[in-house]
């Protein structure tokens, strides 16, 4: 929808990739998709649900075993993002790396997007 032909809307790393395809065969899902809603305290947040069935209208992205769908609503505000997946000794967890976002809160949790109106 808001791509660019022969560039996938999102990247993995290669641990984000692993992740992906353990939590979709763990879960018997076709994959995660992926999208943002309003929430937190910079305005928007990142979500994550498994899919049991593609909407055509997502866009996907297919590497290394694993698949991601982004949500219609979302895909302009998720094109160019890197998604990685840390764990450190207090959390394992997927981060997002994307050059849409102008801000965050100070946990992480929250973004506001550039030219994103106030919430």
């Amino acid at each position: 929808m808001f791509g660019i032909p022969g560039k996938q809307a999102v990247t993995l790393t290669p641990s984000a990739a692993k992740q992906i395809a353990r939590l979709m065969e763990r879960q018997q899902s076709q994959g995660l998709r992926i999208g943002v809603k309003k929430g937190g305290c910079a305005g928007m947040e990142y979500t994550m649900d498994y899919v049991a069935e593609v909407n055509p209208l997502d866009e996907v992205v297919e590497q290394d075993g694993a698949r991601v769908m982004i949500a219609p609503m979302a895909q302009m505000f998720l094109f160019g993002t890197e998604i990685d997946f840390q764990v450190s000794a207090l959390e394992s967890a997927f981060k997002f790396n994307n050059p849409n976002v102008a801000e965050a809160c100070g946990c992480g949790e929250s973004i506001k997007f550039k030219d994103q109106p106030e919430v």
